[in-house]
């Protein structure tokens, strides 16, 4: 495979090759010197269902993920956890650029988060709620994903409402101003298209994670996903063959772009018949 003139790559799955449901490991090695990046191919049936973290806005106590192992939020592991248990995909959103991607992963394995899907900005943005939003937008329209819950600050509560939440999943941690609890998805736009679906409440955690978790695992506090997702979902932390820690050497890293492959994988033998699944490439 070469990569085009900005570094990313374009592949096409073999139809000999075409996968089944599952979270498939994949090692890139550049031929020329070596480097290696490590990421996980993600198949899925449609219908599966999520639920998405913004790293920033829902882990960190103190400065960000990409100073000195910063502070964890009490009770943020477990919470993660606890909807990983339930079946859920767990998917991690940041507007950072994706040249902080090995840090902040590796902040991620190190606090023992459970594994999933990582998404981060291409390159420098001046508009990253956009791209999130764009981002998760795509996991429901293109991926044929539900968004159950979604977890994150403030600056999130327009991105979720304008995915349609409803306003008891919409999960936002620490103080909401009179200013950000106006604020409205006009203030965002995807592709220079304004949003117009008018903002929610929300399900402020005033208490911290350890009394959410309590609600949640009280009766009818949270149910478990839907499907058969939930059969193929890998209940694993972050640990990738090759990732650093804070402090490590790099060993070299390159980009791409997360994109649904056009070709259909194909179901195991031994799987009962189900609908087409989706590729989800993505970086962890």
């Amino acid at each position: 495979v070469i990569t085009d003139k900005t570094g990313r790559i374009t592949y096409k799955i073999p139809r000999k090759d075409m996968l089944g449901f599952g979270v498939f490991p994949v090692k890139m090695v550049v031929r020329g010197d070596h480097t290696v990046l490590d990421l996980h191919l993600t198949v899925v049936p449609p219908r599966t269902e999520v639920v998405v973290f913004s790293i920033d806005g829902s882990f960190t106590a103190s400065v960000s993920v990409t100073g000195k192992d910063p502070k964890v939020r009490a009770g943020a592991v477990d919470i993660v956890r606890h909807w990983q248990d339930l079946g859920y995909l767990i998917i991690y959103v940041t507007g950072r650029p994706c040249m902080q991607l090995r840090k902040v992963v590796a902040w991620l394995s190190m606090h023992n988060f459970p594994h999933g899907l990582v998404s981060f900005v291409d390159g420098i943005s001046t508009d990253p709620l956009g791209h999130k939003l764009e981002f998760l937008k795509g996991l429901q329209t293109d991926h044929d994903m539900i968004i159950h819950a979604a977890y994150g600050s403030s600056k999130d509560i327009p991105i979720y409402s304008a995915l349609g939440l409803k306003p008891e999943n919409i999960n936002i941690i620490g103080k909401i101003s009179k200013k950000q609890q106006e604020l409205k998805p006009d203030n965002i736009s995807i592709i220079g298209q304004k949003l117009t679906k008018p903002q929610g409440t929300c399900n402020n955690i005033t208490e911290g994670y350890v009394q959410h978790l309590g609600e949640l695992t009280s009766h009818g506090g949270s149910r478990p996903a839907k499907g058969n997702a939930r059969m193929v979902i890998p209940k694993t932390c972050f640990g990738l063959p090759g990732q650093i820690s804070f402090g490590g050497r790099r060993t070299g890293t390159f980009k791409m772009s997360a994109k649904k492959f056009n070709s259909l994988p194909s179901v195991p033998a031994s799987a009962p018949p189900a609908p087409a699944p989706h590729h989800t490439s993505h970086f962890n």
